[in-house]
């Protein structure tokens, strides 16, 4: 069976959306969950996150509410966004990151709303896994240096946005890209073609200035 690196932030509502059909994926190979932190990835390639320009963060939750009740999937806004995710991605981290675990952190935030700076539901959630003391947990040096390999690797990679689904040497971004991801992992003929073998090197006609 093929394996797939699956990197994600809790942060991204794309991401959560990814995870509640992440089945499919499972159907064809093994996914392995790499939570990373986003900001790393845009720190590094200097982007901006769809939330830090305005009119695209209007538009990127509408159309994540669209896209939610078109698939049938339960979404709920927190209170804020973006938001800290630091404390759920070192919890994944510590408590091995598998994909029931995963699955109960995004949708404490997209399915119930919560974030982790409530302090009754973030203590229910810890105390529903078994954790006393999260604190210590998310704090555990472990945790921490865990967190940042899994961000440098996925920047090694070439990952830039997420989700994204590493198949080999190819990186499928976005919850829309998961139907793409699935047909590579089918062996559809189209990822052997000529034409996206020759625009994967295709050359730059200008670039944009830059300050």
């Amino acid at each position: 069976m093929r394996t797939v690196d699956w990197y994600f932030d809790f942060v991204s509502p794309y991401a959560y959306l990814q995870s509640e059909i992440i089945e499919r994926v499972l159907a064809h190979a093994e996914v392995r969950p790499r939570p990373v932190l986003y900001a790393g990835l845009l720190a590094h390639f200097a982007h901006k996150g769809p939330a830090e320009i305005v009119p695209k963060r209007r538009h990127t939750y509408r159309q994540v509410l669209w896209l939610a009740q078109r698939h049938g999937i339960a979404l709920r806004f927190p209170a804020a966004h973006p938001f800290n995710p630091l404390p759920l991605l070192r919890l994944a981290v510590a408590l091995g990151a598998d994909h029931a675990l995963v699955h109960t952190l995004f949708r404490f935030v997209w399915a119930e709303g919560h974030l982790p700076t409530e302090p009754a539901p973030w203590e229910a959630l810890n105390r529903s896994l078994g954790v006393d003391d999260p604190d210590a947990i998310i704090a555990e040096p472990g945790a921490k240096e865990q967190l940042r390999a899994n961000t440098r690797e996925a920047i090694e990679r070439g990952v830039f946005g997420v989700p994204t689904l590493a198949i080999d040497d190819e990186l499928y971004w976005g919850f829309d890209a998961t139907e793409m991801a699935l047909a590579h992992l089918a062996g559809d003929a189209f990822f052997g073609s000529s034409e996206i073998e020759r625009v994967g090197s295709l050359p730059e006609g200008v670039q944009r200035k830059r300050d």
